[in-house]
């Protein structure tokens, strides 16, 4: 079996040119030490950085005693990073001569780009084309306060202070917050592995970033303050790459956008810019905050690196109002008040005096010292049902701040659950407070600020559940050929309005297997009445106009209609109606349909959207008129597995209606899953589609039906699109690499990528391999049985990772005989593969198939590298390398032998 390499370093991105630099070109510094590259300089020198430092500046002879060099060519040395301190007009010819003398990464502080209007946005555009001119060239900013890097004693800002070393990478698109950040950070004592200031972010951006922190070791955990997004995919790709082992807490500025007013559908309207920026958040396994000071009370609790495992919290405090107001947070923010167990109960009546609350919150009375609260709070942390627990302490009598502060401090070091500290009060608490830092304890000024800090990880825990979580496995299968639904689409399109007819949009939803009620037009009274008795009554009738949207708001919709007289009168008094409240719409008449009337049926509204940033999402909800009214909705980004779905209707306030309420039956949950999973293969496949309605959906015990349908296409972006799937924020499962193979003996097998569906058969998998063949592949005692594993290994993000699986198929029973994987590098520059193969499959070229095949895979990437390794014990595979013509070196000392080989 062959098994992945993995290097002690990587420059993801090119980055470590800006975070790891041995040289510095401080370009644009004046004599001024007041002035921005004066403080850079300061901060440079003063931090203690153990590099050199070249100022660059033709007039001046030295700054701050440090001789000055006239111009980048000048420098003695070749330079890592570049910090541009120029007046914006001079910054493009600066960065010319930075790529001409070889300094590849660049941070650019000058202020006046795009901040500033169009002249600054095409200064931008004018840097990025002179920065693709020399290969390898990344740079932060412009408009930036800079960097920091505590480890490194690097300070490359004009920031007033250097934060402690610690764990937590900072990155914000806001110069002013960072500098807030860094002054409570040196009051709370709380250390940074990185500070970011990424300020336009022209080419580094938050992708680039989470990637390159997400494999630094020192780094523990990310918060981002985001005022846009401008790369989409990166940004998701590199979030759900480490959001898994790195917590990610985001704060989103600027929630509210008068965007959805010009919206031409339901879906349009209610999926505004926050709400789909929040589903896009919780997609990527990130944690949320709503509020700026909940950025400090997150990175409290996430610096101090323990995450609660669920919302169940245990409470101590020695004053009940408090606990009160902490338990109504609490609840407030769908959190759990802990029940504690029956021994909870009764060794704290052991230990405490017989007033105390006999619950939780547990309050230990107000004449409580050290002792007894540390006594109580070690009694609470113990028990299975709680999560975290809360200590709040108010300044009694009786109380020691310092002397408590001690006792609950010792107890961080013997649990792996979250202590959060709430010493309420002034100057008494002050040095109790110092310890509980020291102690690496999260402390707050009130329960509240606890409460949302906590629950805060809670969702972040809850998300990255919902992301891992083992979908079923519903078989969608399309009956008629995609490629020619292609193509009447195409035709359809260039013939038709911007707006499709309620017919043709069913047309479409028909193909994908989404049922419809059949729609037909009629352009006459008569003819309204002619198609009625065809049908046979009772029937619905609705205004026929490509320029009419919300049909309801004009009585354009009439249903149950049951004779040929209410067909005349209601057609006349449409028509009537819909020529007076819209005179400049184009009437073509009305529209006959069956009345449908399934007994219990709930309406539901699902539709997609085109959004600038995130592509287009899929949204579900209560449907009907009020729908926008009610606004209950979840939204999703396609694609959309079993569990994706599942989990949006969960979201829902009407999940409990859905499920059965009141002695009403429950819906076909497992049949409008699959709805919702169909119209995100129809969204994924039409990058046209700028907004879809399905309202009402129809959904009964025993079925689901689309009464009405409207699709708006967006003709920019017929034939723009020349990259599949890029209107999409996360890429599809590559149906492409689906291919029929037939093993030596003719075995026929199915090659495919994995898919989160196939964790059972993956787990089926490495338990027919022997302990040898698991050892030959994973290199150590590869422990592989639990959930947490096995998502690592079938959920995975198709944009730089695929394993291509083999699957076997008898007498339907289906199993993976083996999986050959390639984990490309985030630039998309190398790929390392490794292969295992079920030990009754072996010798019979399933290795072979797999190799040739991941092999075509990696060149149809467009990857440069090729790497596996193997041991010497393993001479199959090194013949079908060698065959391969890939270089292959041997250690002798550890039997290792790494492959290798340049693919273009």
């Amino acid at each position: 079996m062959m098994h992945s390499l993995s290097e002690d370093s990587v420059d993801i991105h090119k980055l470590d040119r800006l975070f790891k630099p041995q040289r510095i070109a401080l370009i644009g510094v004046t004599p001024n030490p007041n002035s921005v590259g004066g403080k850079v300089l300061s901060n440079l020198v003063g931090g203690g950085f153990h590099g050199v430092v070249y100022p660059v500046n033709p007039t001046a002879e030295a700054v701050m005693g440090i001789p000055c060099y006239t111009d980048v060519k000048s420098l003695p040395k070749t330079p890592e990073l570049g910090i541009i301190c120029t007046p914006a007009s001079d910054v493009p010819d600066v960065v010319r001569q930075c790529g001409e003398a070889g300094i590849l990464g660049i941070i650019i502080i000058s202020a006046g780009f795009g901040e500033t209007g169009r002249e600054g946005k095409i200064l931008e555009e004018k840097i990025l084309e002179i920065a693709r001119q020399f290969d390898g060239m990344r740079i932060l900013g412009p408009n930036c306060l800079g960097i920091i890097v505590p480890g490194h004693y690097l300070n490359a800002s004009f920031a007033s202070s250097m934060p402690q070393k610690g764990h937590i990478a900072f990155i914000s698109q806001s110069g002013a917050l960072c500098t807030s950040v860094l002054d409570w950070a040196l009051e709370q004592k709380l250390g940074f592995s990185q500070f970011v200031s990424i300020g336009n972010a022209i080419d580094v951006d938050f992708g680039d970033l989470i990637d390159y922190f997400g494999e630094d070791e020192n780094t523990k955990s990310i918060i981002l303050y985001i005022e846009s997004i401008r790369h989409a995919r990166s940004f998701m790709t590199a979030a759900r790459a480490f959001a898994r082992t790195k917590p990610i807490i985001v704060y989103k500025a600027g929630r509210f956008s008068q965007s959805a007013e010009v919206a031409s559908s339901h879906t349009g309207a209610m999926a505004s810019e926050d709400t789909v920026y929040d589903a896009a958040f919780q997609r990527a396994g990130l944690a949320r905050v709503f509020d700026i000071g909940d950025i400090f009370d997150c990175a409290e609790l996430i610096g101090r690196q323990k995450i609660p495992k669920g919302a169940s919290l245990g409470i101590v405090t020695n004053a009940g109002g408090p606990g009160v107001m902490a338990t109504d947070a609490l609840i407030a923010s769908d959190g759990v008040l802990a029940r504690l167990s029956d021994e909870t109960i009764q060794e704290l009546n052991e230990n405490l005096p017989p007033m105390w609350s006999h619950g939780n919150p547990v309050d230990v009375l107000g004449d409580a010292r050290s002792k007894r609260i540390a006594k109580a709070t070690q009694i609470v942390l113990k028990d299975s049902n709680v999560d975290a627990v809360i200590v709040i302490l108010t300044p009694q009598a009786m109380t020691n701040a310092t002397a408590t502060a001690r006792a609950v401090a010792q107890l961080a070091e013997s649990t792996s659950k979250p202590i959060l500290a709430v010493w309420l009060g002034g100057k008494s608490m002050r040095e109790g407070i110092r310890i509980l830092n020291e102690a690496a304890i999260a402390t707050y000024s009130t329960p509240e600020q606890a409460v949302g800090a906590f629950m805060t990880l809670v969702a972040y825990a809850r998300n990255l559940e919902t992301l891992y979580e083992t979908p079923k496995d519903i078989p969608v299968r399309f009956p008629i050929d995609r490629k020619k639904i292609r193509k009447q689409f195409d035709s359809m399109i260039f013939d038709e309005s911007t707006v499709l007819t309620e017919d043709a949009s069913k047309n479409f939803l028909e193909a994908y297997g989404i049922p419809i009620t059949r729609t037909y037009p009629a352009a006459s009274v008569d003819e309204a009445v002619q198609k009625s008795n065809e049908l046979g009554y009772p029937v619905v009738i609705k205004i026929l106009s490509p320029d009419i949207t919300h049909k309801s708001d004009i009585g354009g919709v009439a249903l149950d209609l049951q004779d040929e007289h209410s067909i005349r009168e209601t057609y006349k008094r449409m028509i009537a109606r819909a020529r007076e409240m819209k005179p400049d719409a184009k009437i073509t008449g009305v529209t006959i349909q069956k009345m449908i009337n399934m007994k219990d049926s709930v309406e539901l509204i699902i539709g997609t959207k085109q959004d600038p940033v995130f592509g287009t999402v899929i949204m579900a909800g209560l449907g009907g008129t009020s729908a926008e009214l009610l606004g209950d909705q979840a939204l999703g980004f396609p694609p959309l597995n079993e569990r994706l779905a599942r989990r949006m209707l969960e979201s829902l306030k009407i999940w409990p209606l859905l499920q059965g309420y009141r002695g009403r039956p429950p819906v076909h949950i497992e049949k409008l899953i699959e709805v919702l999973i169909r119209l995100s293969y129809l969204a994924a496949d039409y990058p046209e589609i700028h907004e879809l309605d399905i309202n009402p959906l129809l959904v009964s015990q025993d079925n689901v039906m689309a009464l009405d349908a409207r699709m708006v296409i967006n003709k920019k972006r017929i034939g723009k699109q020349t990259k599949p799937y890029a209107h999409l924020a996360l890429k599809p499962y590559p149906e492409e690499y689906v291919r029929e193979a037939c093993l030596s003996d003719k075995t026929q097998i199915t090659l495919r990528p994995i898919k989160p569906e196939d964790e059972p058969m993956w787990f089926g998998l490495l338990d027919s391999c022997s302990r040898e063949s698991i050892y030959m592949r994973f290199r150590y005692a590869f422990h592989w049985k639990t959930h947490e594993v096995a998502s690592r290994y079938c959920f995975i993000d198709y944009d730089r990772e695929i394993a291509i699986v083999a699957e076997h198929n008898e007498n339907d029973s289906r199993k993976l005989l083996g999986v050959g994987r390639l984990i490309a590098d985030p630039d998309h520059e190398t790929v390392e593969y490794a292969i295992l193969v079920a030990d009754e499959w072996q010798n019979r070229g399933l290795g072979t198939i797999l190799t040739d095949y991941c092999i075509e895979i990696a060149r149809d990437w467009g990857l440069k590298r090729f790497l596996a390794q193997t041991t010497t014990d393993n001479p199959r595979m090194i013949a079908v390398f060698r065959k391969r013509g890939f270089d292959i070196e041997i250690d002798p000392a550890t039997s290792l032998v790494e492959v290798s080989k340049t693919l273009v």
